[in-house]
């Protein structure tokens, strides 16, 4: 196993209004993120931004097609979800996504059974609450930073506070000796192989356990 320290920056709820200048920041840091696309938002009007996240070597993934809480879904419905998803992306990118992240982090048996990818978490920052600042949201990702975590941050509509706190989670990671990779990377680099359908949720590939 690499001693070289990786991270995954990951995006949930785009493509939006937001996306563009998340997608900057990215740029101007010189590094990879992973974004988890909600089927609907795809819009003709923004299905440039999937492109450009998809040509700008980002990884684009699965977040549903309505971000309803489905644990309340039956299977042919989370099927339904998940595969109009995957299918916009593909039409667009030519890409089939790898990795589901769940909307609201909520996780059934029916989900388990009905969605063959890795189910993906991650630590946040509360930052679909817009009383949370830009400065609260960097700190808490800063401080739980580690080896292997996966960020989970929304370029959601409006949310520019997240896009402001990158100024702050980039700069530091980097100068402690991160280097930020796609979620397959990540995997890839740690030597961990992700089990599909549930059976792990991953916020830290290197440590097991139900929601790890």
């Amino acid at each position: 196993m690499s001693e070289k320290k990786y991270i995954a920056l990951t995006f949930d709820d785009g493509p939006s209004d937001v996306t563009g200048a998340v997608l900057d920041k990215l740029d101007r840091y010189g590094i990879k993120a992973t974004f988890f696309l909600i089927g609907n938002n795809i819009t003709p009007e923004r299905e440039g931004l999937v492109l450009r996240e998809y040509r700008e070597g980002h990884e684009i993934n699965n977040h549903s097609l309505t971000h309803s809480d489905m644990t309340t879904l039956t299977e042919e419905e989370v099927r339904a979800e998940i595969q109009a998803t995957t299918a916009i992306i593909q039409r667009l990118t030519g890409h089939t996504p790898a990795f589901f992240r769940p909307p609201y982090i909520a996780v059934n048996d029916t989900m388990c059974k009905a969605v063959p990818m890795p189910f993906i978490a991650g630590i946040g920052a509360n930052d679909w609450m817009d009383e949370v600042s830009a400065k609260e949201r960097a700190q808490m990702i800063t401080e739980k930073a580690e080896d292997g975590v996966i960020i989970l941050l929304h370029d959601a509509k409006g949310n520019v506070k997240t896009v402001e706190a990158l100024d702050t989670i980039i700069p530091d990671l980097l100068s402690r000796g991160f280097e930020f990779v796609t979620l397959t990377a990540l995997f890839e680099k740690k030597g961990v192989l992700p089990v599909a359908g549930g059976e792990r949720i991953y916020t830290n590939i290197l440590k097991n356990g139900r929601y790890d």
